[in-house]
């Protein structure tokens, strides 16, 4: 139950709750001028691991995934009751509980002005995640400088992407991205939701030796997530990947993990 002066959003099938009486609001105003928040979680331990980070989720996403677990997040929710400023005074008193900030959505790459709230997140002593569709190259480059960490989605091989996000021309989109991402300093999983009805063996296959080919040999196969998800036709098909698929997979990457 929610206490008094609190927001809640929604978010990974989760409740996230903010005492917005113990937020001080004086902070840098340049960060008005960022897109609404679409929900904000105070601790979690799984966004950036090994980490104890807070997560912003941001709204607004140009891809339209089946399997989307933050729906409302897709196309924005307006005004959501938490402002930028709060959220950055609400962290000047954390310095020391907190390891790091972890920014998700939504797609928080579509939003340049996020790049103001890395680095000042950056310069109050935390460390920051992003976790991205790399839909948006020339943004996520920008960004990669104040960013610790990335959690990157492959969605689908080259030649399939627009069938799984919607979006005409993503592929070439996320190559960019990745390419990009790869000739930087920074730490990054590569990880891939499955699901049959989305992506069959041979598009694993493909997506594996892809990633071989960019000389990645970390991948992060994630188990799709129900909760969220308004498809009823994918919460009700799902298998999980056998062991003689994933004997296959790690021919061309070597370590595989299904979470």
């Amino acid at each position: 139950m929610s206490r008094p002066g609190s927001w809640i959003r929604k978010c990974r099938g989760r409740c996230i709750e903010v005492t917005m009486s113990t937020v001080v609001t004086t902070v840098d105003t340049r960060l008005h001028t960022l897109p609404p928040v679409g929900g904000f979680a105070r601790f979690s331990a799984v966004d950036y691991p090994g980490h104890l980070c807070a997560v912003i989720y941001t709204q607004g996403c140009p891809c339209r995934c089946r399997y989307c677990h933050n729906p409302h997040l897709q196309r924005g929710c307006g005004q959501s009751g938490i402002s930028w400023p709060a959220i950055m005074s609400w962290l000047a008193n954390r310095a020391g509980l907190l390891d790091a900030v972890a920014f998700c959505g939504g797609e928080p790459t579509a939003h340049k002005s996020l790049q103001a709230a890395l680095q000042q997140v950056r310069d109050s002593g935390f460390g920051t995640a992003l976790h991205t569709s790399g839909i948006y190259p020339y943004n996520f480059s920008n960004m990669l400088p104040y960013t610790d960490w990335v959690a990157f989605d492959i969605k689908a091989p080259l030649a399939r992407y627009a069938d799984v996000t919607g979006v005409p021309g993503s592929g070439i989109r996320v190559q960019n991205s990745v390419e990009r991402m790869l000739s930087r300093n920074v730490a990054y999983e590569i990880r891939t939701t499955v699901h049959p009805a989305i992506l069959d063996a041979s598009d694993l296959v493909t997506i594996a030796r892809w990633l071989k080919l960019l000389g990645i040999s970390n991948w992060v196969l994630q188990s799709f997530n129900p909760a969220g998800c308004v498809n009823a036709g994918l919460v009700t098909s799902y298998a999980p990947i056998d062991r003689e698929l994933l004997d296959k997979l790690r021919e061309h990457v070597q370590n595989i993990l299904v979470r």
